[in-house]
């Protein structure tokens, strides 16, 4: 089911998943649609794919009262802990405004402004994702973010999943949009006349989805391209193979596309692993799924020894890396390229998904090597301060008209030498 196999024969998956021609047509249509009918494009979207006849968009409050009868109070609960411990986490990474004096009556600052207003894609229908809506909004409302609103698709019934309306309302987000697919993407991009146009747009999606957000990109930002998920786990052989095993078929269940990768220095180790990948699937209601994805998507990968297999590790740059080695904070230094890592055997990546207070939104596909975990700095602007004094303008003007004239823009260096008879 899952091959073992020398880590030279195994091909790292390109990030490059969403050059897709076709479907780029089928978006540009829908954004040139949406642009010109506004709502009444979304209605057209809505009945042709997910049959909902829709006559409003937004979740009204009757609906989210609704929502809070429908909810089991344990849900509650858990919602509540995991909100406080995001919270928590995102609470520390919040920078301030900063203001230096220099010498010569110089000022030189960084202003840390929330950006005004931002959506948040929640992929929904007839399932139910509130971890993503807590993961995406809750950075959003620690920054200060004015105004976040969500759009997620309706059920056959026309209504929001109340478990994802919930998380929203917990969560703080502002608005919630009955809309999803590529058209949800278009219409937060350039607005209509229910649905405002924002300035960034976050959260996971299918290939529609993220295609649309690729699009769009320059109309608004975006947070980045996210591809099918993806786990690394390092073990060495005094790791738990049975921990090892779901922790990997954790990862697989997401879909046929994604990505479960075991490297160890020890074959009997792997052979242990898969073993229990055997033992363990039969007992999991998605494991057809499971078992396309380790046969089309996962490798258990031998290594000479744990320096190889960081080696490797750095160079797939997974989503998730598991640890589960002897003493795996001495090793941490050796780690560059991954979206999170999770410590020793009892760290296992569903801790990350759902309550110990990180963003779950990671880079994919390789994308680690240059993309961070999504955290409070996405949704905040930086702007630059700078006062100069006539004394320090002064002291500065030969430089500056030298430079200037030495590229050919010689406004830029009269813009200097034209204060010089005013300097004091």
């Amino acid at each position: 089911m899952i091959k073992i196999m020398d880590y030279r024969e195994y091909t790292v998956r390109s990030a490059d998943l969403f050059n897709n021609y076709e479907i780029e047509a089928n978006i540009r249509r829908m954004i040139e649609h949406i642009k010109h009918k506004g709502d009444e494009a979304l209605f057209e979207l809505t009945k042709t794919f997910d049959k909902v006849q829709l006559h409003n968009l937004e979740v009204t409050e009757d609906e989210v009262e609704e929502a809070y009868k429908k909810l089991e109070p344990y849900f509650l609960k858990a919602i509540r802990k995991a909100i406080s411990n995001i919270t928590k986490y995102h609470e520390k990474q919040k920078r301030n405004s900063w203001i230096s004096e220099e010498e010569n009556g110089i000022i030189l600052g960084q202003k840390i402004t929330p950006i005004e207003q931002v959506g948040i894609y929640v992929p929904g229908g007839t399932a139910s994702y509130p971890s993503s809506v807590l993961m995406t909004v809750i950075p959003g409302k620690v920054a200060g973010v004015r105004d976040i609103i969500i759009c997620t698709p309706p059920g056959i019934d026309g209504k929001v999943n109340p478990y994802t309306i919930v998380a929203a309302r917990e969560s703080g987000a502002d608005h919630i949009y009955k809309i999803g697919g590529a058209q949800a993407i278009i219409a937060m991009a350039y607005g209509t006349e229910s649905i405002p146009k924002v300035y960034k747009i976050f959260g996971p999606g299918n290939i529609y989805v993220t295609v649309a957000k690729k699009m769009v990109y320059g109309a608004v930002d975006i947070d980045m391209l996210a591809g099918p998920s993806e786990i690394l786990v390092i073990a060495d052989q005094y790791a738990n193979p049975k921990y090892v095993a779901a922790d990997l078929l954790s990862q697989a269940e997401h879909d046929t596309f994604a990505s479960s990768i075991l490297v160890t220095p020890s074959l009997k180790f792997a052979e242990a692993v898969q073993e229990q990948i055997e033992l363990q699937i039969e007992n999991l209601p998605r494991k057809e799924i499971i078992r396309k994805s380790l046969q089309g998507m996962g490798a258990i990968l031998i290594v000479p020894d744990i320096f190889k297999a960081f080696e490797v590790s750095n160079e797939i740059a997974p989503e998730h890396l598991e640890l589960h080695i002897k003493e795996p904070f001495k090793y941490l230094g050796f780690i560059r390229n991954a979206g999170a890592i999770f410590l020793g055997e009892n760290t296992p990546e569903p801790v990350g998904d759902y309550i110990a207070g990180p963003s779950h939104v990671l880079p994919t596909g390789g994308t680690a090597k240059y993309y961070s975990v999504l955290s409070v700095d996405d949704y905040i602007k930086k702007s630059s301060i700078v006062y100069y004094s006539s004394s320090g303008l002064e002291g500065v003007k030969e430089e500056i008209t030298i430079l200037a004239n030495l590229e050919g823009l010689h406004a830029h260096a009269n813009s200097i030498n034209i204060r010089e008879g005013e300097y004091k």
